[in-house]
């Protein structure tokens, strides 16, 4: 079959090195091999690929033009071969990361880019889900790790990994009633009850975290995209994060709520988390390194 690997890697050595001596120096090989190879190349293509006119062998036009091709056969071959040989080591064939959408600007995608350029074959999916749907498909094995706020209490199944910090702010749209009564007295923890409160969190409704649910009344959604319209369409008040909401707020179209006898930042570390009930691939431990800076420990 033409451009097999022999072929691919003798008519790239005659045209790097110039001559059949040459390149059957660098690959190893006696010239005559590398002769044969080419002529019978040649022949299967029906193409004339050198000139062995003169004193070494030049490359015609179709050689020329058949390169680029050639060489990009032989990344992929490369590649391929890369890619077994990490399978071999215990590379998953698909990597998911379950990510809560509050997180999905992080910088989780620099570690991603690190990753891609070491197994450049390797399958990702990148999947958004409120942060208790996250860890439940990572508990279920639908995902492998999942990128969350740190939880309120520790879970023995999971492993995880401190891999920065998120500030959550109340934001409120300006023209709100609540915030216009209140004038510069600011508000307090009574305003929050009373007012209804728009909730970034689980589909599964039984799902309720209480660090992030002050008012009796809420309105609840998946996505803090949803939110933020909710939100700055005047309907409520609602914690999200900083550098989600920084533009609406530099621009007026929201604001922090000015509460009198709490702080509005919630300071959360951001972890990278897996179940210690099923061991880590090769690809997910890299990607725990590379966006924490450390390895995941050893397995369980």
């Amino acid at each position: 079959m033409a451009f097999g690997g022999n072929e691919v890697e003798m008519f790239l050595a005659v045209l790097d090195h110039g001559s059949f001596s040459a390149a059957a120096r660098a690959l190893g090989r006696v010239p005559s091999a590398v002769s044969m190879a080419i002529a019978q190349l040649e022949a299967e293509l029906n193409l004339q690929l050198f000139d062995r006119s003169g004193r070494e062998p030049r490359p015609t036009p179709q050689a020329l033009s058949l390169a680029p091709q050639v060489r990009l056969l032989a990344a992929q071959r490369r590649q391929l071969e890369v890619h077994a040989l990490a399978l071999t080591r215990g590379l998953e064939e698909l990597l998911t990361i379950a990510i809560a959408p509050e997180l999905l600007a992080a910088p989780w995608n620099t570690a991603l880019a690190t990753l891609a350029g070491e197994h450049p074959l390797l399958e990702v999916e990148v999947l958004a889900a409120p942060q208790a749907d996250a860890l439940a498909m990572l508990h279920s094995g639908r995902a492998q790790l999942a990128l969350v706020f740190e939880r309120p209490s520790l879970d023995g199944r999971e492993g995880f990994q401190e891999v920065a910090s998120e500030s959550l702010v109340a934001v409120m749209a300006p023209s709100h009633p609540v915030l216009q009564a209140a004038g510069a007295a600011g508000l307090r923890e009574e305003h929050l009850l009373s007012t209804r409160q728009i909730v970034v969190a689980s589909r599964d409704r039984s799902q309720v975290d209480a660090r992030f649910t002050f008012g009796r009344h809420r309105w609840r959604t998946d996505t803090p995209v949803a939110a933020l319209s909710l939100i700055s369409a005047g309907l409520g008040w609602g914690w999200l994060p900083r550098n989600f909401v920084r533009r609406q707020l530099e621009s007026g179209q929201l604001v922090e709520l000015p509460l009198q006898n709490l702080s509005n930042d919630l300071q959360l570390w951001v972890d990278v988390v897996w179940s210690k009930e099923r061991p880590l691939g090769l690809a997910a431990r890299r990607f725990v390194e590379h966006i924490s800076g450390r390895p995941p420990g050893p397995p369980a």
